[in-house]
C-alpha cells in the first residue's frame, strides 16, 4: 500500500468516526459556525413544531398564549407556527449550502440541532411556562411532574448537543 492509499484510509477513517464522510477538512473549518447554526434553527423549529402539533392540536393541552380566550389563543399557535416553521426552512437552506460547498459536518450539525432543541425546550419551560406564565405545559393540579420532565428532556439535549460541539470544534479539524 502507498503512503497515499495509507493516508486516503485513515482519512476515511476518520471522516467515519467525525461523521464528515464526503467533505474536506478546509471546507468544514469554514463553515463550522454555519454547521451549529443550521442544526440549531432547525433544532429549535423541530421542537416547537412537535411541541405545536403535539401539546397544541392533538393533546389540547394548552396553546401558545392562553392569558385570554380561545380564539387568542388559537391566533397565537398560528403565529407559533408560523415562527417554528421559519427556523426550520432557514435551518434547511442553510444545510442545503453545505452541502452544496462539501462543507457538511454531520456531528456538528446533529450537535447544533440537539442544542437548538434544549435551548428552546429549556426557554419554553422557564420562561414561558413559569416566569411569564403565558401557559403550562397542562392545566392540572400539581405540575411538578410535568414541569420536572419537560426540564431534564431540555438539559439532557444540551447536555448531549454540547458534547457532540465540543468534540467537533473547528481547532480540532486538520487544515492543511
Amino acid at each position: 500500500m502507498s503512503a497515499d492509499q495509507g493516508d486516503a484510509t485513515a482519512d476515511t477513517a476518520r471522516a467515519a468516526k467525525d461523521g464528515t464522510t464526503g467533505t474536506n477538512d478546509p471546507a468544514r473549518a469554514t463553515y463550522s459556525k454555519r454547521n451549529l447554526w443550521s442544526g440549531f434553527l432547525f433544532g429549535v423549529g423541530l421542537v416547537a413544531f412537535i411541541d405545536e402539533a403535539v401539546f397544541h392540536q392533538l393533546l389540547h393541552w394548552h396553546h401558545f398564549y392562553d392569558l385570554s380566550t380561545s380564539e387568542v389563543g388559537l391566533v397565537s399557535d398560528g403565529f407559533f407556527h408560523a415562527l417554528s416553521w421559519f427556523a426550520t426552512i432557514a435551518g434547511l437552506f442553510l444545510l442545503a449550502d453545505l452541502r452544496r460547498r462539501g462543507a457538511l459536518w454531520q456531528l456538528r450539525w446533529w450537535g447544533g440541532v440537539l442544542l437548538g432543541a434544549g435551548a428552546f425546550q429549556l426557554y419554553d419551560g422557564v420562561i414561558h411556562h413559569k416566569v411569564l406564565g403565558i401557559h403550562q405545559i397542562r392545566y392540572v393540579p400539581d405540575l411538578v411532574v410535568y414541569d420536572l420532565t419537560w426540564g431534564i428532556i431540555a438539559v439532557l439535549l444540551l447536555v448531549v448537543g454540547g458534547i457532540l460541539t465540543v468534540r467537533t470544534r473547528r481547532s480540532r479539524v486538520r487544515v492543511g
